[in-house]
């Protein structure tokens, strides 16, 4: 996928953004694509089961051409579990990135727009609602 060159205030290269309409989607694995299985338990990961319309949701996405990055609390000597799991369940995706903060409570900051959208239970194509968020003051 080519990325769309920016530059900044000053005409300098800055990071690169992803073409228009194609979404960068940074997927939870416990507890949003499956059972919450804490990494104290890592037995469980082999054998737990996908969330049905996790696996449908997001195989479409990936096949509409948006990207999906797994973003997990597991560490990285479950990374071989979690990779062959999502692979023997079928779930299209271009990465993982292990080592998530535990805890909740995220506050992501970047200078690239970010959108969050918690998971309540089920997968579903996302709809546009207005809500109130923190933002830094100007």
């Amino acid at each position: 996928m080519e990325l769309k060159k920016l530059t900044d205030q000053q005409g300098q290269d800055a990071s690169p953004i992803l073409p228009e309409g194609v979404k960068n989607y940074m997927i939870d694995i416990d507890g949003t694509i499956t059972e919450d299985v804490p990494n104290e338990q890592p037995e469980r990961m082999a054998t737990c089961k996908p969330f049905p319309d996790a696996l449908a949701t997001l195989n479409k996405w990936y096949d509409e051409g948006h990207i999906i990055t797994f973003f997990t609390s597991r560490t990285e000597e479950h990374r071989e579990v979690t990779e062959e799991w999502l692979n023997k369940h079928n779930f299209k995706y271009h990465g993982i990135l292990m080592g998530k903060p535990r805890g909740g409570n995220y506050h992501w900051i970047d200078n690239h727009l970010v959108k969050a959208t918690r998971f309540n239970g089920k997968f579903t194509d996302l709809i546009l609602r207005e809500k109130t968020i923190e933002v830094f003051e100007r």
